[in-house]
């Protein structure tokens, strides 16, 4: 089962987009839906809400009165609040239930309108973001919704703003075009991303990188790369100490193979094992084929880990967890730190990058692009290590 969180401001289309989905099979949980059924006439939530503020939110048939609800808490915050406490846990434990019966191969949609203001995009192994110009949305609102101009603007405001929700969004999709276009972007996610992630996550399969190729710097890399370590801290909790980016992409300007280096620190291996599920779980499967508590070839330093990959084919990750102190978890912080620090070392690196480009740039097997490496990396160390004792260096998540 894929769990996928889609969300987008007020009059972008979300809703639009669900609809989609499920014609295409997608499992839809709606949290607006929810929200209005945890406080229907009858239910204990109805009954909470009336007890904190009062029955003049209630209509003539004692129902919720949702305008003269939303007069009281849309300008208080404490108030706000008070409602979420009592409306959130209820729209959870129902969401639970409904997932709870889904088929083991299904798509999960959870539509959540504000999964950006409450910080849950770590939760979900892939957040799709619907987008219109706030321009765009006051019109529709206004003219599908009945809205005044000003309510309309004073809504859109209250949620989070553009840059909030492309952090939080592994997939943007732009509703500021013709609805067949918008039709069309959907069916390509569904086909070609969502389906096949699905399979990759239910069967614990990892999506090959494939051939090694240098592309240009990206400079998403840094903010793809910020969403990916929200998501395995969440998934390894307590048992974590710290995701780190490390790898190619983490320093700037340097061309890379588009491969999203993660390291996540544990206390030991034994935490590195009990997080195994959460991880995979989370989109990140495990590599078992590869035996990292033994030196190799033999006689080499022993700098054991866990490897995982990633089940989404739109994004390459490769996640390596390894004991918090140990010189492997300290080397992968202190090269990448060098090679921020020092561009002759970069340009040096790139030099070798591109040699082992050109060399195995038809090969499947990116271990050998890996090993054609090392021996520059087994050199270098010596002086990045020099560089840590001159700058003071410390082992920095950043």
């Amino acid at each position: 089962m894929l769990r996928v969180g889609l969300t987008g401001g007020i009059g972008s289309g979300k809703s639009t987009v669900a609809r989609r989905l499920v014609a295409h099979g997608a499992v839809l949980v709606d949290s607006d839906a929810l929200a209005r059924e945890v406080v229907a006439p009858g239910t204990d939530g109805l009954a909470e809400v009336v007890a904190a503020f009062g029955a003049e939110v209630l209509d003539a048939d004692g129902a919720l009165d949702r305008p003269a609800l939303a007069g009281v808490v849309f300008g208080d915050p404490a108030a706000r609040e008070r409602l979420n406490a009592i409306v959130h846990p209820r729209v959870r434990a129902r969401s639970d239930e409904l997932i709870a019966t889904a088929a083991p191969d299904a798509v999960v949609v959870q539509d959540v309108p504000l999964l950006v203001e409450n910080g849950m995009a770590p939760r979900f192994p892939l957040v799709v973001v619907v987008h219109a110009e706030a321009e765009e949305r006051v019109r529709r609102l206004v003219r599908l919704r009945g809205m005044s101009e000003a309510d309309a603007r004073a809504r859109i405001a209250a949620q989070a703003d553009d840059a909030a929700r492309r952090a939080a969004a592994d997939v943007w999709l732009d509703n500021g075009r013709a609805p067949g276009d918008l039709d069309a972007t959907v069916d390509e996610l569904w086909e070609r991303r969502l389906v096949p992630f699905e399979a990759n996550l239910r069967e614990r399969r990892i999506v090959p990188a494939g051939a090694p190729r240098l592309v240009a710097p990206d400079p998403g890399w840094a903010e793809q790369a910020a969403r990916l370590r929200a998501r395995v801290a969440a998934a390894a909790g307590e048992r974590g100490r710290g995701v780190a980016h490390t790898g190619s992409t983490a320093v700037p300007g340097l061309p890379a193979t588009d491969v999203i280096d993660l390291q996540l620190g544990v206390e030991s291996l034994a935490d590195a094992d009990a997080v195994r599920d959460a991880l995979q779980d989370a989109g990140f499967p495990w590599r078992p084929d590869i035996d990292h508590d033994n030196p190799t070839p033999p006689g080499a330093p022993v700098w054991p880990k866990r490897l995982h990959g990633t089940a989404d084919p739109g994004r390459a990750v490769h996640l390596h967890v390894r004991q918090v102190g140990t010189p492997g978890w300290r080397c992968a912080l202190l090269l990448r730190d060098w090679l921020r620090a020092d561009a002759a070392a970069r340009d040096e690196y790139l030099g070798v990058e591109r040699e082992a480009a050109a060399r195995y740039a038809a090969d499947l097997d990116a271990g050998r692009y890996a090993a054609f490496e090392e021996p520059w990396f087994d050199a270098a160390l010596t002086r990045a290590q020099a560089w840590a004792a001159t700058s003071a260096w410390v082992p920095s998540l950043d």
